[in-house]
């Protein structure tokens, strides 16, 4: 009994402290904390109670997924105009769409694309921007996706900063989560985006897109509070809008597709260091474990996070190759990803117009400095960004660090209760949304990793079927970085000329896209796994040359990358590498020299670092390059007398670009294939012979028809026949007076 009584006395006295707590007097208080109070208690009102947000998340995600495949596609479909024209060409104004939040210094706009009705068609107009892939011409292509670029950005605003609190967290997750679902979905595409991978691809994704639109729209919301708009300036706000930009350009720098890390910090054979296939797996896996921590509290603005991992790392990755880079590189993957939650939410906190224009004003400074710094050749001022990725990497690094620990104000909401968690009604604790983001980045990373698993059973080891294994054939083609004459992708037909030509090794040209402004595609893991063939690819991305790739049937035993000369031009790419054909070692040298008008001494020097690999080799070699000189010329003489070569057919004076010599070699017959508007070069094919040892014989006496020689020397039928003028249709043909075959003896 006596118990009983002290329990009630207990009750009692908590009942009294509960009833003078609740009436304290607002002068307690200032009035900025009793205002903020009353919205933290509108909030758990409106949106604390228990509910999954596993169906607005999926549905967001997919509006997310749509954003990046537009945004990501912009800057190259504006550098195909300056990559046709070798200039300035004026439609770089296009990528001023992304300041398209100036419109909103209108309260009046801003609240119109804020309501459900604005929000509803801003995505559906992105949406509908996916279809510019379908656009009958190269212009009308580009100007759509710059219209969805347009209102992407204003979707971003309009619903980043909307007066809801439910909006916003389910926006900024929806981002995220589509980043990840779209790095999941290039995977299984090889590294090409499946909006512009080809036109079924490109009508699933918007027909997702729509039934995600339709989705938020019908979907119960709970009803937004009356919220004053947020009209506290952030003293800080430039450096927090700094951080965003730099944070959102190298995410699509290094991590817009997962195997960009692994062409920034390849080598040649047999050090290599990791392959996109499989290695660049674990950076999928760092960039979904870093949203995993993300929810870590403190993680993001500790100083030796920030500093000594985060801008170590990636400073490291630059400067080291092979696998110590790569080591560096996944804890830079795993980095980023950990701030994008704790840098978005300070950007919500600060004004709207203001703070995202200067985050895309940021953000576009940084890719024209990307782009600059291997262009430097062709565009004004290019001198001063000259080879100067390090500068960018480390202004990057320190705009986001100013974010993180000098970029926080009082006005500053925490972070976990804008983005991450609702409280219950009753307000006992928060409910957090980031156990079903959880959820969702799980669900991706088991969808990235099957897209691993399923490519890895259609991985083989080159096969050749050739009756006489002392023949080979080699292929030099430019592949204009996989869009062709319209600016399309052309990944799908390049990969079906390059196989059915047959040729057992292969040069591809101009196949560096593991950049930003490209596409973040990687040609030669695409080509490699389509056409089951070895491959070596370098210089490497970090080495600002616009690629070059080798492609064979045979084991490659050794390979250097090289950079030619070039003190005053554009950097110029080789490789030179020994390859084991039928137990015979056989060297093979490719390379892109400059071009012609400009820095005519790089020319020369690059002419003679060619000519001495050559001359140096003592072994059968073949030599294909793009040398950019008509025959007999300076540059031509120079590689072909002093590096001690022949040419596969000295009689074909129309050559000015591509060019396939050789030594010690017995030829067998020579092609060229028009390009089919797919590059602005064509393809050329050659056959040879691997002589007996000590033989010098070659084939000298050239035959036209095909009928005169051996079946079994002859080039693909499905070329044609032999054809003397320049075949300028849509198809590959046969043209400028081949095929041509060599015998030792008129038949």
């Amino acid at each position: 009994m006596a118990a009983r009584t002290k329990k009630n006395e207990k009750e009692t006295k908590t009942k009294e402290e509960d009833t003078k707590e609740d009436q304290k007097i607002p002068d307690e208080v200032t009035p900025e904390q009793q205002q903020e109070e009353e919205e933290e208690e509108e909030e758990i009102e409106v949106y604390g109670h228990p509910r999954s947000y596993i169906r607005p998340l999926i549905s967001e995600a997919v509006i997310g997924y749509v954003f990046w495949s537009i945004f990501h596609a912009l800057a190259p479909m504006v550098w195909f105009y300056p990559l046709n024209q070798l200039e300035i060409s004026g439609y770089e104004a296009y990528a001023l769409v992304w300041f398209s939040p100036l419109l909103c210094i209108s309260t009046r706009f801003l609240n119109a694309i804020q309501s459900k009705s604005g929000i509803l068609i801003l995505r559906l107009l992105c949406v509908a921007s996916v279809a510019s892939f379908q656009a009958p011409t190269t212009l009308l292509r580009l100007q759509i996706l710059a219209g969805g670029n347009f209102f992407a950005i204003l979707l971003l605003l309009a619903t980043w900063w909307h007066k809801s609190a439910y909006q916003r967290c389910m926006s900024l997750w929806g981002h995220l989560l589509g980043f990840i679902a779209l790095l999941a979905s290039r995977v299984w595409f090889i590294s090409i985006t499946p909006a512009w991978s080809n036109v079924t691809s490109n009508n699933v994704v918007i027909a997702l897109g729509v039934i995600a639109v339709i989705d938020r729209y019908i979907a119960v919301e709970f009803p937004l509070p009356e919220a004053k708009p947020n009209t506290k300036v952030n003293t800080h706000w430039k450096k927090i809008a700094a951080g965003f930009g730099s944070l959102l350009f190298i995410t699509h720098c290094l991590f817009g597709d997962v195997a960009v890390l692994c062409r920034w910090i390849g080598k040649g054979y047999p050090y290599t260091g990791p392959s996109p296939y499989p290695f660049s797996c674990g950076v999928f896996i760092e960039l979904v474990t870093g949203l995993m921590i993300a929810s870590k509290a403190g993680l993001a603005t500790h100083f030796l996070w920030t500093w000594f991992i985060g801008g170590h790392c990636i400073i490291a990755m630059y400067y080291f190759d092979a696998y110590t880079a790569f080591a560096f590189g996944l804890l830079s993957a795993l980095y980023t990803m950990s701030i994008w939650p704790e840098i978005s939410d300070r950007l919500t906190s600060c004004p709207p117009v203001k703070t995202l224009t200067f985050a895309m004003g940021i953000y576009l400074i940084e890719m024209l400095f990307c782009v600059w710094t291997v262009a430097y050749n062709f565009v004004p001022g290019g001198w001063i960004t000259r080879e100067g990725t390090f500068y960018l990497l480390l202004f990057i690094i320190l705009y986001i660090g100013f974010a993180l620990l000098l970029g926080k104000g009082r006005d500053i909401t925490k972070f976990t209760s804008k983005h991450m968690a609702f409280r219950n009604l009753d307000g006992t604790g928060p409910i957090s949304v980031h156990a079903d983001v959880k959820l969702l980045l799980m669900f991706l990373l088991f969808i990235g990793i099957g897209g691993y698993a399923y490519r890895g059973q259609n991985i083989r080891s080159p096969a050749s079927n050739k009756a006489n294994p002392n023949e080979f054939s080699t292929l030099i083609f430019t592949a204009h970085f996989m869009y062709d004459n319209e600016g399309k992708p052309s990944f799908e037909r390049v990969a079906k000329l390059l196989n059915e030509t047959d040729a057992d090794v292969i040069t591809v040209l101009e196949s560096d896209a593991s950049r930003p402004f490209l596409g973040n595609n990687d040609i030669a893991m695409y080509l490699s796994e389509k056409l089951h063939m070895y491959h070596d690819f370098g210089p490497s991305t970090k080495d600002h040359t616009w690629g070059n790739l080798l492609l064979s049937k045979y084991r490659i035993v050794n390979s250097t990358h090289h950079l030619l000369p070039s003190p005053n031009g554009e950097l110029a790419p080789a490789i030179s590498a020994t390859l084991n054909i039928s137990g015979t070692l056989v060297d093979v040298v490719t390379g892109h020299m400059g071009n012609e008008g400009r820095d005519d001494e790089d020319r020369k020097l690059q002419a003679e670092y060619l000519a001495n690999i050559t001359k140096a080799s003592n072994r059968p070699i073949v030599f294909m390059g793009y040398i950019v000189s008509k025959p007999d010329s300076r540059d031509y003489n120079r590689i072909r007398y002093i590096g001690k070569l022949k040419d596969i057919d000295s009689s074909d004076v129309d050559r000015f670009c591509q060019y396939i010599f050789y030594n010690r070699l017995k030829r067998v017959g020579y092609a060229r294939i028009s390009h089919g508007e797919l590059s602005d070069t064509e393809a050329q094919l050659a056959k040879f012979n691997i002589l007996a040892k000590d033989s010098q014989q070659d084939n000298n006496v050239v035959v036209i028809d095909k009928n005169k020689v051996d079946p079994s020397v002859h080039f693909p039928q499905r070329f044609g026949n032999f054809y003397n003028g320049h075949h300028l249709g849509s198809d590959h043909r046969y043209h400028m007076g081949t095929p041509k075959y060599f015998t030792q003896e008129s038949p």
